[in-house]
C-alpha cells in the first residue's frame, strides 16, 4: 500500500451575518495538487491541478472569501441536502404521513430548500489526511422529519484523487439524497462547450416542463443525451430539447451503467486544450450532469463575470423525486441503519 502524503492546513475564511466565524482547510498532495475547503456548506471551494505543460490552476468555480458564499450563487461547490435535486411541490409522504417542504424553485423544492445544508455551517475536524464536516439537522428542518445526523469527509490523495465519503443517520424515518455540487471548468475558460464528456450511461430519467421526473425511465438511444462516446459538450446544446424538456442544455439525470455497492465510473470528461482529464467514480446509481445552462449573464466568480455554461457539474446521488416515484431506488433512511456512499473525483492529463 502506498502511504498518503497529503497535507492539511487551516485558515481563517471569515464570518458569516450573524458573526459567525468560518474556516478554510488546504489539502495539498505531493504532487502539489491543492483542494480548498470550507466549514460553510462544507464546500469545495477551489482545486487547483496540473495542464499538460504541469502548470497548477484553478479548475473550480467559486469565491476566495466566505463573503460571495453568503449571497446568491448557483450552489457553488456545496452539498446541498438534504434532498439533492428536486421533489415535485415540495411534498411527500411517508408512513402515512404527509409531509410539506420549502418551496424554492418554480413551486418545488430544490437541494435542500431555501436553508439547505448548503447555507449551514457544519463542525470541522481533521480526522489523519481527511477534513471531516458533521452536521445535525433538527427534526422539522426544512420541512423534512427526523433529527438527520450527518458527516462528510474529503481526503486528496497522491494519486491525484479527491475522494468524498457520506455517513448519514437518523432517529426517525426519513428521507435523504446528498451530492456535492462543484462546478468545473478544465480550462478555466469562459464555457466548457469545448469540453469532451463520456456518461457512462444507456437510459435517463424523462422530466416534464418543471424538471420533475415523469417517473418512465429511457433509452439515450437516438437523442442528444448519449455521451457513451466522448462528445463535445457543445455539439448538440442547441439542438431541439422541446420534447425532452432541456430547459436550454443539459441537466438531467442519467442511470449508471452497472451501478452497484462498488466504486463505478460514472462520467470522464476532458480538455483538447489544457489536456486535463477528470473521471468520477460513485456507488450512487445516477449522476446529474449539469452544464451551467442556468448560470445567469454577471454571475461572478473570484474575480470573473461568467454567464452560461461556464462551468459544468457531476452529481452523483439517487433519482430526482424519488420520494414520490415507487418504481425509483429508494431514499428512506429508517432509525438504526447508517447510510454510507463514496463518491471519487480523479485528475490526469490525457498524453
Amino acid at each position: 500500500m502506498i502511504k498518503n502524503m497529503s497535507k492539511i492546513s487551516q485558515q481563517p475564511f471569515g464570518k458569516t451575518r450573524e458573526g459567525k466565524s468560518v474556516d478554510q482547510f488546504t489539502i495539498t498532495n505531493r504532487n502539489g495538487l491543492e483542494a480548498k475547503l470550507t466549514n460553510y456548506g462544507a464546500t469545495i471551494v477551489g482545486l487547483r491541478t496540473p495542464d499538460k505543460n504541469g502548470e497548477l490552476s484553478e479548475i473550480t468555480l467559486g469565491f476566495d472569501s466566505i463573503d460571495g458564499y453568503l449571497g446568491d450563487h448557483p450552489f457553488y461547490g456545496c452539498i446541498a441536502g438534504r434532498y439533492a435535486n428536486r421533489i415535485r411541490a415540495g411534498e411527500f409522504v411517508l408512513a402515512g404521513a404527509h409531509h410539506k417542504l420549502a418551496l424554492n424553485d418554480h413551486g418545488n423544492h430544490l437541494h435542500g430548500g431555501n436553508f439547505g445544508f448548503n447555507r449551514k455551517i457544519w463542525e470541522p475536524t481533521i480526522v489523519g489526511q481527511s477534513v471531516v464536516f458533521s452536521l445535525l439537522s433538527p427534526d422539522g428542518d426544512e420541512g423534512y422529519p427526523g433529527n438527520l445526523s450527518v458527516q462528510v469527509a474529503y481526503a486528496l490523495t497522491d494519486q491525484n484523487s479527491l475522494s468524498l465519503h457520506y455517513r448519514v443517520t437518523t432517529d426517525a424515518r426519513t428521507v435523504h439524497n446528498l451530492t456535492n455540487h462543484t462546478y468545473f471548468n478544465l480550462d478555466g475558460c469562459a464555457t466548457i462547450l469545448d469540453h469532451d464528456m463520456m456518461l457512462n450511461a444507456d437510459r435517463f430519467t424523462p422530466t416534464d416542463a418543471g424538471l420533475i421526473p415523469t417517473g418512465e425511465i429511457a433509452s439515450v438511444d437516438g437523442t442528444p443525451l448519449d455521451f457513451r462516446q466522448s462528445t463535445r459538450i457543445g455539439d448538440r446544446i442547441h439542438s431541439d430539447f422541446e420534447a425532452l424538456n432541456f430547459a436550454g442544455g443539459y441537466d438531467h439525470n442519467w442511470i449508471i451503467n452497472g451501478a452497484t455497492s462498488e466504486l463505478n465510473l460514472a462520467a470522464r470528461a476532458s480538455s483538447r486544450v489544457s489536456g486535463r482529464v477528470l473521471e468520477c467514480y460513485t456507488d450512487q446509481p445516477a449522476i446529474q450532469f449539469y452544464a451551467g445552462n442556468m448560470i445567469a449573464p454577471g454571475t461572478r466568480s473570484r474575480s470573473k463575470i461568467i454567464g452560461r455554461n461556464a462551468g459544468f457539474c457531476l452529481e452523483t446521488q439517487h433519482y430526482p423525486d424519488s420520494p414520490n416515484i415507487p418504481n425509483f431506488p429508494s431514499t428512506v433512511l429508517d432509525p438504526g441503519d447508517v447510510f454510507q456512499s463514496t463518491t471519487v473525483y480523479r485528475f490526469s492529463v490525457s498524453s
